[in-house]
């Protein structure tokens, strides 16, 4: 059973950085392309960043551009986000999936099919 599993979220200053990172389970993580999504309450899910299998391939959401960065070591079997410079507007629960995509990837939920728990990240002073 393919399973993901996320971690590193909690509450954070303004301006603070926190890694996330997204465990695979049961399979190889290096066969697919993983994004990372986030839902704030009362808010649509949105499409965060996204890494393609190899590593070679990323996309970021205009939002985060420049604060955040996605990466992978697939000898460990896990995706990083390393997000800085938090603004409150970041507070979210963030969820990791994987795409059955060969080359490069995109931030679009509806081509992703397992999802993580989720990891609550929360920005405030």
């Amino acid at each position: 059973q393919l399973q993901l599993v996320e971690s590193g979220g909690g509450l954070v200053q303004p301006g603070g950085s926190v890694r996330l990172s997204c465990a695979a389970s049961g399979f190889t993580l290096d066969n697919y392309a993983i994004g990372w999504f986030r839902q704030a309450p009362g808010k649509e899910r949105e499409g965060v960043s996204c890494i393609s299998r190899r590593g070679v391939h990323t996309n970021y959401a205009d939002s985060v551009k420049g604060r955040f960065t996605i990466s992978r070591d697939n000898a460990k079997n896990t995706v990083y986000l390393q997000m800085n410079s938090l603004k409150p507007e970041d507070t979210a629960v963030y969820h990791c999936a994987l795409e059955r995509r060969m080359f490069m990837c995109v931030t679009d939920a509806s081509t992703y099919d397992v999802w993580g728990q989720g990891t609550q990240v929360t920005v405030s002073s």
